[in-house]
């Protein structure tokens, strides 16, 4: 399927540099030479609020990448054919979900506490680029998530 992909990311514990236990875990977003992202032009943090929806919407020429580094969230999409996928992540799995431009998506906060989303896109946003479209989801059910 081209309209998303999730990509599960590697990891490798981290260790102290004295006595070699472990006290942390590195998660590898993007390298140069990997084939999932081709040269991100911008990276940033996205916010969402306790129960709060971004989007929907879509972007023209841009492909987006998600990774969650802090709280949960859940991303909404409608592929081409018009079909509904929910990708439902928090920021204790390394997993990351690409969506193709031209395919709309929201992205959710479902949990009581602001989550942390960082973002890759191949093309670098500018303002009054008229690059991104609002949709309307008017026949999902968005209740399932938050009241």
């Amino acid at each position: 399927m081209n309209d998303f992909k999730i990509f599960d990311l590697e990891n490798h514990q981290t260790k102290d540099v004295k006595d070699s236990h472990v006290n942390g875990e590195l998660t590898i977003i993007w390298r140069d030479w990997d084939k999932i992202i081709k040269n991100p032009q911008m990276v940033y943090v996205n916010t969402v609020n306790p129960g709060e929806i971004k989007g929907p919407h879509m972007h023209k020429n841009r492909t987006s990448y998600f990774y969650c580094i802090d709280g949960d969230m859940v991303v909404v999409i409608r592929n081409k054919d018009g079909n509904y996928h929910e990708i439902e992540t928090n920021s204790t799995e390394s997993k990351l979900v690409s969506i193709s431009n031209g395919i709309a998506a929201a992205i959710i906060n479902p949990s009581k506490s602001i989550s942390k989303i960082l973002v890759l896109a191949d093309i670098a946003w500018k303002p009054n680029d008229n690059e991104m479209i609002n949709t309307k989801f008017d026949d999902y059910n968005w209740k399932k998530w938050i009241d």
